[in-house]
Order: C-alpha cells, then sequence, then structure tokens
C-alpha cells in the first residue's frame, strides 16, 4: 500500500500543525483506559460465563479504532467539522427515535439500537455534532443579526433534550444543557439571562422529580445523607479502603460485587486496585487537556472555532466530572461514562470523534482561518442584537 504525494502533504502538514501536548495527553488517557480495563474487566466476564479478558480484548480493539477515528477526524478543517456535526446530529436524532420506537431496554431507559448484531447508542453520537452545530448557530447570531440563529440554537437545545428525557437519560440531559448555556455567555450574551436559565433548570428538576420515580428514589436517598445505592456504597468502600497505591492490580474485592465496575464504576476500580495517586493522576491528566484545548480555544479569533473548540472540550471535562463525582458520592448516580476510560463502544468512538474535533480546531493552521470575530470588549449582546456599552 502506497500513498500519494498529497495524502503525505496532508499527513506532514497535520504533524506540523498539531497539538502535540494535547496529543500526547489524550494517548496517555487511552493507555489508562487499557491499564482500567485490565483491572476492573475480568472479574465481570467470568462472573457472566465469558472469557476472562472479554472485555479486555473488546476494549483494546475500541481504542485502537477510537485512535484511528480520532486521527482521521483530527485531519478535517473547519468546514469539514461543521459538515461532519450537521450529519451527526440529524442521522443521530433518527436514530434516538428509532430507538425509542424499537430500540432495547436496559435498567428501564430505552438508548440503544440493535443494528447488524452491534449495540449502538445514537445519543452518544448526537453529542458532539450537538455542540458543534450551537456553536456554529452562536456564531451566526453575531456575524448575521437578520439571521435567526439563536432560535435554531435553542429549537436543536429542545429537540434533543426531548428525546434524551424521553429514554430518560437525565445525567446527559443536564451536561448537554450545561454546555449549550455556557456557549451562550460565551457567544457575549449578557449575564442577566442566568436567572431565567437558573429557573427553566429548577423547573425541569422538580418536574423530573414528581415525574420519574427512580429521579424521585435517587434525590431522596443522597438527600437523606446516604448511597444512592449499593453500588455507590461499594464504591465509597473502595476509595476508603484503597490507600495510596491500593491493593494491586487483580486484587481488588469490591470490583467482584459492583456490576458496573468496568463501566459508571470504573473509577472506584482503578481506585481499589491503584490507589488515590492513580485517581490524582487520572484526574490531573484530564484537567491538562481541557486546559490545553481551552487555552488554544480562546486564543482563536474566528467565532467558530472558538466556540466550537470550547464546547467540545467542555463536554469532555463535564461528563468525567460528573462520572468521579458519582464514584464520590457527591451528586447521585447518573449512569454517565468516564471518557475513553470505561468500556462500552459507543461512547468511546464518540468520545473519539469529540477529540478529534478539538484536535482538528485547535491545530496552529487553522488559526489563520479567521473571518468572524467575537464582539471586542466594550461590546455586549443583549437580545441577539450588539449594543456599545
Amino acid at each position: 500500500m502506497s500513498f500519494s504525494r498529497a495524502e503525505r502533504a496532508v499527513v506532514t502538514d497535520w504533524w506540523i500543525t498539531v497539538d502535540r501536548t494535547l496529543l500526547a495527553l489524550i494517548l496517555v488517557l487511552a493507555v489508562a483506559g487499557l491499564a482500567a480495563s485490565f483491572a476492573a474487566s475480568p472479574y465481570i466476564a467470568q462472573k457472566l460465563k465469558l472469557e476472562p479478558f472479554y472485555f479486555v480484548k473488546r476494549h483494546t480493539i475500541g481504542v485502537i479504532a477510537a485512535l484511528a477515528i480520532m486521527f482521521i477526524v483530527s485531519l478535517a478543517t473547519p468546514q469539514q467539522v461543521k459538515r461532519l456535526a450537521l450529519i451527526m446530529f440529524g442521522v443521530g436524532l433518527a436514530l434516538m427515535v428509532a430507538a425509542l420506537l424499537q430500540g432495547m431496554e436496559r435498567n428501564g431507559a430505552v438508548r440503544w439500537l440493535n443494528i447488524g448484531g452491534v449495540l449502538l447508542q445514537p445519543s452518544e453520537f448526537v453529542k458532539p455534532g450537538f455542540v458543534v452545530l450551537s456553536a456554529w448557530l452562536f456564531s451566526e447570531s453575531i456575524k448575521r443579526q437578520d439571521m435567526p440563529a439563536l432560535e435554531f440554537a435553542g429549537l436543536a437545545l429542545v429537540a434533543f433534550v426531548a428525546l434524551l428525557v424521553l429514554q430518560p437519560d437525565m445525567g446527559q440531559t443536564i451536561i448537554v444543557a450545561a454546555v449549550w448555556c455556557a456557549l451562550f455567555f460565551l457567544s457575549g450574551y449578557s449575564l442577566r439571562f442566568a436567572p431565567i436559565f437558573l429557573a427553566l433548570a429548577a423547573a425541569g428538576l422538580i418536574a423530573a422529580y414528581f415525574t420519574m420515580p427512580h429521579v424521585m428514589t435517587r434525590i431522596n436517598r443522597f438527600a437523606g445523607g446516604g448511597a444512592e445505592s449499593m453500588q455507590t456504597v461499594l464504591a465509597m468502600n473502595a476509595f476508603r479502603d484503597a490507600g495510596w497505591l491500593g491493593h494491586g492490580l487483580g486484587e481488588g474485592f469490591a470490583k467482584g460485587r459492583l456490576p458496573d465496575a468496568h463501566n459508571d464504576f470504573v473509577f472506584a476500580a482503578i481506585a481499589e486496585e491503584m490507589g488515590i495517586a492513580a485517581c490524582l493522576f487520572l484526574v490531573a491528566i484530564y484537567a491538562f487537556i481541557v486546559w490545553k484545548a481551552l487555552t488554544a480555544a480562546f486564543r482563536e479569533r474566528d467565532a467558530f472555532i472558538r466556540l466550537a473548540a470550547a464546547g467540545l472540550v467542555m463536554l469532555f471535562g463535564f461528563q468525567a466530572l460528573v462520572n468521579m463525582a458519582v464514584n464520590l458520592n457527591l451528586i447521585p448516580a447518573k449512569g454517565v461514562t468516564l471518557p475513553f476510560i470505561s468500556y462500552g463502544r459507543s461512547s468511546l468512538l464518540a468520545t473519539a470523534v469529540t477529540l478529534g474535533m478539538i484536535v482538528a480546531l485547535t491545530r496552529r493552521s487553522v488559526f489563520k482561518y479567521s473571518a468572524q470575530v467575537l464582539p471586542p470588549l466594550g461590546l455586549t449582546v443583549t437580545s441577539g442584537r450588539e449594543t456599545r456599552s
């Protein structure tokens, strides 16, 4: 197999312009995910009467595929990122509707489609598409004040959130709504809208509490000062008994009783076997990825690139933060995976797309792609219009 001169030029240009520190941090995170899989999944596989390294092998294949996808997406130009996001959002919403109509139910939620023997969770792929589409619309609302871009961004949020609530998936609902609100304010709109968003969030939480029994149960248990579930109790015990260095790979006890030790509660499994030090190292990796991407995003003068890169890294960071907080019993359980660490093909591949878009938008050559500048200092945006303050 040989590559043409044009293909070699594309790869060479990518290597010259890519943020290599960011790329190295992502690779370290992928390796950490493989180590976590070795730590948490063999016992789960045996419990399910599968070959001991069943999940390890599948996760390894998934990581290799994810890195390949991330590389391919990272070659994209900003315009190609927009087109990919639009396709992901449109097709993903259609698949979410199909999942509600004929999808598989797990633990009371209908989020998965069986496509050719492969379980797919469409909402995972909608998230990066939704964030980029929202950033695009917000940037257009700055540039073209005669266009109802803000209204379209609001409709996109309502459509996505409505389908998430119907599944139901409250954890992802909170994350995507938080990212959308952050993009709203980053695009220059006045903070006087914050009380309105807080009121809507409170109303949504109250409605969920009184209409969804599982939400009421989780909040009541959490508010009562106890753990939300037996899994949370076991996760807390894992942290409590781990010490700085843990019990050693394969020597943990809690993972044997944690049904989701390789998935939602993998952070607790890492703590038990590799110690609190390993968890702090993992937190540092996530923090550095977020910091590097946000630093690059805020250097960008193009409104779309700035907002899209910031929104994508916030999506990535919020998801990691929520998963860790659930493992530590700081918030009620949400069923949110730990990006690039938890087992799960849809989550892993969707995270790869998200990171690929971040790498693409933070490449140094992209900084020359400047057309629309965010409102300069001295300008505020109110009701979709710029006014001099």
